[in-house]
């Protein structure tokens, strides 16, 4: 009798605690959806509530207004700029030396930094002028480009590619000197041509180093889209900007901004998408 009472009671505690254990999973589980929630509702009003202060402390008279306009006021001027019809010749000028600009220094950059991470003579030659180059900001060059190049399209795309070209390549430089040597080796031994080695083992190593790089250089690439509008161009959205602070026309340069903000952050987005889907096994 007393046997069975202890065993009634073990049981009865061992399905206690499992109830416990069931409930408090199911108790964390809406308290994790309702964190999710209520982080996308703060992602969600985020940008509202900045627009709104911004209209505040602008109308409030604490501020210059011609300095520091509203979001109305800036909206107004954006309008005004599409129904022009000059936002669309700009924004595609702007579009296209980005994207030109990207490709080249990306397709550069990843050719060098395959070349200086698998050979180590190749890299004895070009790394150390690359490491003194690198920090050297596009900005600087635009009085020696114009000299160059005066205001032709070719100066423009030279300081996007200077600017991607060699966050790529030191991305890819790394990514490359991460493979395992071991696979190297292996592959050599079995008799797999060096080129073929290179484009299977070495490139796909190496890839998410280089995904992550050329993302980053997607942000580059309209960074030193200021530097090459500023070079001398007769569109784009930078040069939209300058014209306008000129005039001191100051809705239209913080829609401008904006404008390049967006279209940046749209561009990162979209790259990140594509990245996913290609490099999978990340």
């Amino acid at each position: 009798m007393e046997i069975g009472t202890r065993t009634a009671m073990q049981d009865g505690a061992s399905a206690g605690q499992e109830i416990a254990l069931r409930t408090g999973g199911r108790g964390r589980r809406p308290d994790s959806a309702r964190l999710r929630r209520l982080n996308i509702l703060v992602g969600a009003l985020s940008l509202p509530l900045f627009v709104g202060l911004w209209e505040l402390v602008s109308r409030s008279g604490a501020v210059n207004m011609v300095l520091f306009p509203p979001p109305t006021v800036v909206a107004a001027a954006v309008l005004e700029w599409i129904r022009s019809g000059q936002f669309l010749g700009d924004l595609l000028a702007s579009l296209f030396r980005v994207t030109t600009g990207f490709i080249l220094g990306g397709a550069l950059g990843i050719l060098l930094g395959i070349l200086t991470g698998q050979f180590p003579v190749v890299s004895s030659l070009l790394s150390p002028l690359f490491h003194i180059l690198r920090p050297i900001p596009p900005i600087a060059f635009v009085p020696i480009v114009i000299l160059w190049f005066g205001l032709s399209e070719a100066g423009k795309l030279f300081l996007v590619v200077w600017g991607v070209f060699f966050t790529v390549w030191l991305s890819t430089h790394i990514g490359v000197q991460k493979v395992d040597r071991g696979l190297i080796r292996a592959a050599l031994m079995l008799g797999t041509p060096r080129r073929q080695m290179l484009q299977e083992i070495v490139l796909l190593g190496a890839l998410p180093y280089i995904v992550v790089g050329l993302r980053t250089a997607v942000s580059i690439s309209f960074y030193t889209l200021v530097a090459a509008e500023l070079a001398g161009a007769f569109a784009g959205i930078v040069y939209r900007i300058e014209i306008a602070q000129q005039n001191l026309q100051t809705g239209q340069v913080m829609g401008g901004l904006a404008a390049l903000g967006l279209i940046s952050f749209a561009a990162d987005r979209l790259f990140s998408a594509l990245a996913e889907r290609t490099v999978w096994w990340r």
